[in-house]
């Protein structure tokens, strides 16, 4: 079957891939939607002026049949605006009910979108499942929940079938962010203070979430659902920083020190935050895209981390 698809945010870590992906995987015709011209494997560039309310999305709405908007504002500087949130909101609120309500007046028939597990809370004492009440603790997540809400009002309204993926930490080749950072770190061989951190985390491959996103383009039974993501194997920091080691073949240098003297130096630091996510557990329930869609990721933890230092 060919599937007209639209990708946006197809030039950042996830959407580079995911084109990457599309365009040599599946029999689509693949339009990709950029501010400026870029080299990207599609069939069709489409510029657009920005991502926010005002953004006129007709001309690349034509004859599309699934839209995945992977496309957000992520990072929000304090330097940079008066009002971080109102910032995401422009975006990722205002942007995507705009695109959203593009697709349906232009007869999109699925719409998918990338939303973040921030919108279950960033920790908990139990896997986070789809039916969990939504606990947003940071700002660029309240936002992807406010989405997620305008895009049900949106669906209910129109009937264009919605899928809502959420996933936690993606890692691979050239991930940005903290995960860019630790293997940079380990890379360099650099001694870390954590090496006796018994937390657990859920990660997902970028290839496994191009997967399941791939496998909700036509899957019939993944219209209007929200799936978590993730790799179905979870680890600690510890032993997430010995299998980047190993991949990277460097040794593991890891030094054994105690949870609450880093949280109390993070604390003093004014970095309790970033600690957290380093040293807090956050796990997620796959379970319903392996029952309800038939799907499993396609490769394991070890080897997704194989493949962070594969260098293309």
């Amino acid at each position: 079957m060919t599937t007209n698809i639209l990708i946006t945010g197809a030039t950042g870590f996830l959407g580079l891939r995911l084109s990457a992906a599309l365009h040599c995987a599946l029999e689509s015709t693949l339009t990709i939607a950029v501010r400026r011209p870029i080299a990207i494997p599609s069939d069709r560039l489409v510029e657009v002026a920005g991502l926010d309310a005002s953004t006129d999305w007709s001309e690349a709405m034509v004859g599309q049949q699934v839209v995945i908007h992977c496309a957000a504002r992520a990072h929000v500087m304090r330097t940079e605006v008066a009002d971080p949130l109102a910032e995401y909101r422009r975006v990722n609120v205002d942007g995507t009910l705009n695109i959203a309500r593009h697709a349906a007046a232009a007869g999109v028939k699925r719409f998918i979108f990338i939303s973040s597990i921030g919108v279950n809370g960033n920790i908990n004492t139990r896997p986070f499942t789809e039916d969990d009440t939504p606990n947003p603790a940071e700002l660029y997540a309240q936002s992807k929940w406010e989405a997620e809400l305008g895009l049900w009002e949106i669906q209910r309204e129109t009937g264009m079938a919605l899928v809502i993926i959420r996933p936690p930490l993606v890692y691979g080749p050239n991930a940005p962010g903290n995960f860019g950072s630790l293997m940079r770190w380990v890379e360099k061989g650099v001694p870390l203070p954590l090496g006796a951190i018994h937390n657990q985390r859920s990660l997902v491959a970028i290839d496994n979430l191009v997967d399941l996103i791939i496998t909700c383009i036509d899957h019939p039974v993944a219209a209007n659902q929200v799936f978590l993501a993730g790799d179905g194997q979870d680890l600690s920091t510890t032993e997430l920083l010995r299998g980047l080691a190993k991949a990277a073949g460097k040794p593991s240098r890891l030094i054994p020190i105690p949870r609450w003297m880093l949280m109390l130096s993070a604390t003093l630091l004014g970095k309790r935050a970033v600690a957290q996510r380093l040293l807090g557990s956050l796990q997620v329930d796959i379970s319903k895209a392996r029952d309800l869609l038939g799907w499993e990721p396609p490769i394991s933890v070890e080897e997704g981390l194989r493949r962070c230092f594969i260098r293309c």
